[in-house]
C-alpha cells in the first residue's frame, strides 16, 4: 500500500492542481530563443487526448515543434503583415499554428498521464505578456485553453498559458498608462 500512495498523490496533484495547460518556464528575456514546453495535465473529463493544437503568439519567429513518438505534426503558416530577416533571408510568412495528432488510439494521451508538447522559437524584442493558446481534442470532447485574464475576469475557467517577457539586461522598460 505504501508504494501506491505516491502514485495516488501524484495523480491527485495533476488532476486538480494542474487542471490546465501551463508553460514549464513562464518567464523569458525579450529577443531570446525560447523553448516553450506546454504541459498538459489531463484529458477531457477522463477522455484521452488524440490531438493537441498550439496557436503561436504574434511576434514569435521561426517556431519549430519537437517531434513526439507516435504523433504526426502539421504546421500552418500565415502571411506576415511585416516581413523580417533571418539568416540573410526575408521571411514573409511564419508558423501560426502547430498540430500534433496521435497516429493510432494506442498513441492517445490517456487521462491518467500528463505529457509535454514543445515548440522552439525566437521571442519578440518587446517586454510584456505572450499568450500561448492551446486546444486539446479528445476522443469525446475538447478543451480550448484560450481565455486571457481581464480586470472583469481575473481567473478565467480555461486560461491560455502565459509567458512573461522581461526586458533585456540594460534595456529600459517602457510603461504605458
Amino acid at each position: 500500500m505504501k508504494k501506491l500512495l505516491p502514485l495516488v498523490a501524484l495523480s491527485f496533484f495533476f488532476s486538480s492542481a494542474k487542471a490546465h495547460v501551463v508553460l514549464d518556464t513562464p518567464v523569458a528575456t525579450a529577443g531570446s530563443y525560447y523553448r516553450a514546453t506546454l504541459r498538459v495535465g489531463h484529458g477531457c473529463d477522463a477522455s484521452a487526448i488524440k490531438q493537441f493544437v498550439v496557436k503561436i503568439p504574434a511576434g514569435v519567429q521561426g517556431a519549430k515543434p519537437m517531434p513526439k513518438a507516435g504523433w504526426n505534426i502539421e504546421i500552418e503558416r500565415t502571411k506576415l503583415d511585416k516581413p523580417y530577416t533571418s539568416h540573410g533571408r526575408t521571411i514573409s510568412e511564419d508558423v501560426s499554428e502547430i498540430r500534433w495528432t496521435a497516429r493510432t488510439p494506442e498513441d492517445y494521451l490517456q487521462n491518467a498521464y500528463y505529457d509535454e508538447f514543445v515548440v522552439f522559437g525566437k521571442l519578440p524584442e518587446a517586454a510584456g505578456k505572450l499568450y500561448w493558446k492551446a486546444s486539446q481534442i479528445c476522443e469525446q470532447g475538447r478543451i480550448d485553453w484560450h481565455e486571457v485574464a481581464t480586470a472583469a475576469n481575473t481567473k478565467p475557467k480555461s486560461p491560455a498559458a502565459v509567458l512573461e517577457i522581461k526586458p533585456k539586461e540594460g534595456a529600459h522598460a517602457h510603461h504605458t498608462h
